[in-house]
């Protein structure tokens, strides 16, 4: 398959990168900085220069071509201010939803968060990051694209574990970005998976059979 990746510098991306393409796939990584070309290019994608808060969704379909499938794993990160949640974690997903449109993808994956609302209250910088996830989730949902939407609960850099849960409402604890780009690996190269909001934890289940389980 081939398969774009917007946010593809992010920790997750990177772990997913590798696993996809040490299974044979082809990965093109959307970075805004050629700085992290070689990041990209030593775990096996082929990195490519796009903005998602300065580019049109037309551009960016240009930049990634015709793919087979999309993932959203970009962000504005935990330094940002509430204005880039919106620019980032909402707009750009629903112009990479426009791009995956044009570029013939079949299935557009995005990576949200446990607690992602568009109706969450609140003021603080966090409160606007869940409702901007919220926002975008929605925008999966209404785009008329094969989807799957994955929620992680708290993130932590330890090795993976190899094991999760997956579901519609999970109540597992912390989980490590390469387990979570384990989990994403499998849903986007399953055939015929979407249409599902699932939460991701820790757990005790295989990834494979995790997510063999829900698609």
């Amino acid at each position: 398959m081939k398969i774009a990746i917007a946010g593809g510098h992010g920790t997750i991306a990177r772990h997913l990168t590798r696993d996809l393409t040490d299974e044979g796939h082809e990965v093109i990584s959307l970075v805004r900085n050629a700085d992290h070309f070689g990041d990209i290019e030593a775990v096996g994608g082929q990195p490519v220069l796009a903005d998602l808060e300065q580019q049109r969704g037309d551009e960016l379909a240009a930049a990634i071509g015709a793919v087979d499938a999309v993932v959203f794993a970009a962000g504005a990160g935990p330094g940002s201010g509430a204005e880039r949640k919106d620019t980032v974690d909402h707009l750009g997903a629903v112009k990479m939803l426009e791009a995956a449109d044009a570029s013939g993808a079949a299935q557009f994956v995005i990576i949200s968060s446990m607690g992602a609302d568009p109706t969450h209250e609140g003021d603080e910088v966090f409160d606007v990051y869940l409702r901007a996830k919220g926002r975008a989730d929605d925008a999966v949902r209404s785009s008329g694209l094969p989807f799957t939407i994955v929620r992680p609960t708290q993130l932590t850099d330890d090795e993976p574990a190899g094991t999760v849960t997956l579901a519609e409402s999970a109540t597992g604890g912390a989980i490590s970005r390469a387990d979570v780009a384990a989990v994403i690996a499998r849903i986007v190269t399953t055939a015929g998976a979407g249409g599902r909001t699932l939460e991701l934890t820790a757990g005790d289940d295989p990834v494979d059979d995790a997510v063999a389980a829900v698609l």
